[in-house]
């Protein structure tokens, strides 16, 4: 008879429960479970405490940090009094203590403690300093959580598990890394297992990315296994390739959300990643038109949960190469390896575990801080995701940052420092692994900018491995390493960044920045090459031969997060909120504008309104007039309403159409909002510029005054198309305006209301090009502007507009070309946004 196993008091939090074999108790986040845990690292059901035969158990239920037992991962734990489990992180989680009460029960297994761990070490390697660690692992090489430890050679329960597949076997660049298993699972012959992030799936995966049942595990007749997606948000992934239905084998690698699982015989490896990746650059090189390299082979790695700066002059390359890490522009050769796997062909799985936050702000500054990450979370996360759960995540991620108390105010009162990690808390709510930062503190003080770096090595430390480019040398020691880029896109130095001043022979970075300038013909590369510090931290990278990206299969789309409506729904509603949050462009462009310019169109003098003249009259010249103002004013006032809206959230654009954004939806949302605002100027412009005049009651089709107010409606929505047009063609908010004035002033003159434009050839065919020229023909018809003003010939009066014929034919001619000018300018705008959207998103 073996030790034994008394009845067990819990202790967490100060508080104790005593636990009762007959039921099993759960931990987490939830507020419904038995044990509520209230730590962004715990997940929402974490782990469960029961008894199970003749012994306490603590079972981890596929949380996304880790249940941990002396430092180790684990997936079930026997306990007994004295024994302790840590959770979400192995040092410093929540910790769950385990106290006797009263007499012990005969345990005849004789062990008090017993891990089925499949990702702990029975040994780990004394420690050691950066740069020893790097020496012997090599760069980029760096050993994940599993491979710093060893193979696991903790004892077995026959049947429970199989020995995780040792990393020499596993397939090369399609595997996670060479870490070790997370967990196993058993898959029965016959029997379904279905994974997803509702507790009555038989796999639990407590990841937001991961759909509430999100995919199933199937044994086919012939004994083989496949894949089946259950119509997921984010999709499943096979070898980085999104699947509806596949067989799989055990080369093959299945991505669900931050999990991939391997199959080994009839059990699945699962591989969560935490975070302890590796992450690798080989042989970049990206040449633009004429054969220019702006980016020339370019090698190096780092470890899991480190901090790498990239410095260099300007023309070094380092925004291209940001680029090329993220797979925004892809590098033309060379690859991208994350977790060993490559970037560029598997961008449509790894894309979820990958952050940037690009120099510019990647929210609407016009909302609050909870606002804006609630409708980022909205777009991000699964359609099935609760608002509870966002809610949840987002308020981990303000604790995390310490923004909490920054929640309630507008992005745009916040300092520069703060607005950076409201756009870091925004890229947190996925949990990436990996993330990329360019110039978070370009136009910091000093103070800011500490700030900033200090944040960053914070989220290192958590267990992310973060690179900055940046132009700020003062705090580049708190690095854990430092890629310094010399002119033409080459890499001068990669290493501790301690020992780069010495590597370089100067005593500051300014002096070294000055030789960079001096010297730009000088071989960095070649000298960086030769150096005792390429031998021990690049060497074993630069020993992979380059080969071709663009010459390899092309790369597959992501899914979308969400459905075409529940993003279209989502994207009005942040729109609607950014106008309503703007009092100023609420009252100038809604009111105000269109207000003066319908004021202008009354002040004109017209003696017989719209009407047709009464004797001695014979003309009401007025009328045309008129009508020239109502078409310009909306042409200048639809347009100007939409001109900067493209352009001024380019890269927020930019970076949540990686994200699964659809350009469709994102497009439509523009057109619908400013849509409605365009009605309603042209609305307030007709009902001050028609309320002092005679209108006739008929026109063509219906009355005239609804005739002439559908027209300046069209005439506005179409301007407010070419307004789009304009802001997804300029690159700066600065040209948008010389475009504008240009734009009503062309189309001013070409009415046909100043000069005869009809009959006058390729004179006439430029004023087709002209949407105000079927606006005031459209309008002319109505009125019969043709008999209404004078004849431009008085020899020959009858030669007449034909665009102002007084019929129903004509009427809906020119309403019908104002839609098609706007229907083209919708295609053109969605052409035009593809320039700014990463290269994968591209159909």
């Amino acid at each position: 008879m073996g030790y034994g196993v008394p009845e067990l008091v819990l202790e967490l939090n100060g508080r104790t429960w005593t636990l009762d074999r007959s039921r099993t108790y759960t931990l987490g986040r939830d507020p419904q479970g038995d044990m509520v845990i209230d730590d962004p690292r715990v997940s929402w059901r974490h782990a469960t405490v029961r008894w199970a035969e003749s012994s306490w158990v603590v079972e981890d239920q596929g949380s996304t940090n880790g249940t941990y037992v002396r430092g180790r991962r684990m997936q079930q734990v026997e306990v007994e009094a004295g024994a302790a489990v840590r959770l979400g992180n192995a040092t410093d989680g929540p910790r769950v203590a385990f106290t006797g009460t009263g007499q012990a029960v005969p345990h005849p297994r004789g062990e008090a403690l017993r891990m089925q761990d499949a990702a702990a070490p029975s040994t780990p390697l004394p420690s050691t300093g950066a740069s020893a660690q790097a020496a012997a692992w090599g760069p980029g090489s760096a050993p994940s959580a599993g491979a710093r430890s060893g193979q696991q050679t903790g004892r077995q329960e026959p049947g429970d598990s199989v020995p995780p597949q040792h990393p020499a076997q596993q397939p090369a660049g399609t595997g996670p890394g060479d870490r070790s298993p997370t967990t196993f699972h058993r898959i029965d012959i016959g029997r379904v297992m279905r994974i997803g992030r509702a507790l009555e799936n038989e796999l639990v995966v407590s990841d937001l990315q991961v759909s509430r049942h999100h995919a199933e595990f199937r044994a086919t007749p012939d004994g083989r296994f496949e894949i089946v997606d259950l119509g997921s948000h984010n999709g499943t992934y096979v070898n980085g390739q999104p699947v509806r239905r596949r067989l799989i084998g055990p080369d093959d690698i299945v991505g669900v959300g931050h999990s991939t699982f391997r199959l080994v015989g009839d059990r699945l490896e699962e591989f969560v990643d935490t975070g302890e990746v590796s992450f690798s650059a080989r042989h970049l090189t990206v040449t633009v038109d004429g054969g220019k390299q702006i980016l020339k082979d370019v090698s190096f790695g780092v470890p899991e949960k480190s901090l790498i700066a990239v410095i260099g002059p300007s023309g070094s390359g380092k925004s291209t190469l940001l680029r090329a890490l993220t797979g925004y522009r892809p590098a033309d050769q060379g690859d991208v390896l994350y977790d060993n796997r490559n970037l560029y062909k598997q961008f449509a799985e790894l894309r979820q575990r990958i952050g940037l936050v690009p120099q510019d702000d990647i929210l609407h500054k016009e909302l609050t801080v909870r606002t804006a990450l609630k409708y980022a979370a909205k777009l991000r996360f699964p359609g099935d995701t609760q608002e509870a759960e966002r809610e949840t995540r987002i308020d981990e991620v303000l604790r995390e940052l310490k923004l909490d108390v920054h929640r309630t105010k507008k992005i745009t009162s916040l300092s520069g420092g703060q607005r950076k990690r409201v756009s870091v808390a925004l890229e947190l709510l996925t949990k990436p692994s990996l993330i990329f930062l360019d110039e978070p503190t370009s136009g910091l003080d000093p103070g800011m900018d500490r700030d900033v770096m200090q944040l960053l090595r914070g989220l290192a430390d958590d267990g992310r491995t973060v690179l900055v480019v940046t132009h700020s040398v003062a705090e580049l020691a708190i690095c854990d390493q430092l890629l310094v880029m010399a002119p033409g896109g080459s890499v001068a130095y990669f290493g501790p960044p301690g020992e780069a001043l010495n590597f370089f022979g100067y005593e500051s970075w300014a002096d070294v920045f000055s030789a960079f300038e001096n010297y730009r013909d000088y071989d960095w590369a070649g000298r960086w090459r030769g150096s005792q510090h390429y031998r021990l931290y690049a060497a074993d990278l630069e020993a992979v031969a380059p080969h071709p990206v663009r010459a390899q299969s092309p790369m597959s789309r992501p899914p979308k997060p969400q459905s075409w409506g529940s993003q279209l729904g989502t994207l009005i509603r942040r729109y609607l909120s950014v106008i309503a949050s703007d009092r100023g462009f609420i009252g100038l462009m809604i009111l105000l504008v269109p207000a003066i310019l319908g004021g202008v169109s009354a002040v004109i003098p017209a003696k017989h309104g719209l009407m047709p003249p009464t004797p001695p009259d014979r003309f009401n010249s007025g009328a045309g007039m008129v009508m020239m103002i109502l078409v310009v004013g909306m042409c200048f006032s639809g347009a100007a309403g939409s001109v900067r809206e493209l352009i001024k959230e380019r890269v927020i654009y930019e970076r949540e159409r990686a994200t699964g954004l659809s350009r469709s939806a994102y497009l439509m949302s523009k057109v619908i909002v400013l849509g409605v605002i365009t009605t309603l100027q042209a609305v307030i412009i007709c009902a001050i510029g028609f309320s002092v005049r005679e209108i006739p009651e008929e026109g063509v089709i219906m009355s005239a005054t609804v005739e002439l107010g559908v027209t300046v409606v069209a005439i506005g929505f179409t301007s407010m198309m070419v307004g789009l047009v304009i802001s997804s063609l300029v690159r700066t908010a600065e040209k948008t305006m010389p475009l504008l004035v240009m734009f009503a002033i062309v189309q001013l003159v070409f009415t046909g209301t100043l000069f005869q434009v009809f009959g006058k050839p390729g004179l006439e065919q430029i004023a087709w090009l002209m949407p105000s020229r079927w606006a005031v023909g459209a309008s002319g018809t109505t009125l019969d502007l043709s008999h209404l003003m004078p004849p431009w010939d008085r020899e020959n009066p009858t030669d007449l507009d034909p665009l102002w014929e007084h019929t129903a034919g004509q009427w809906c001619i020119d309403m019908l070309v104002l839609a098609l000018f706007a229907v083209a300018c919708g295609f053109a705008v969605a052409r035009l946004l593809r320039r700014h959207e990463p290269e994968v998103m591209r159909k």
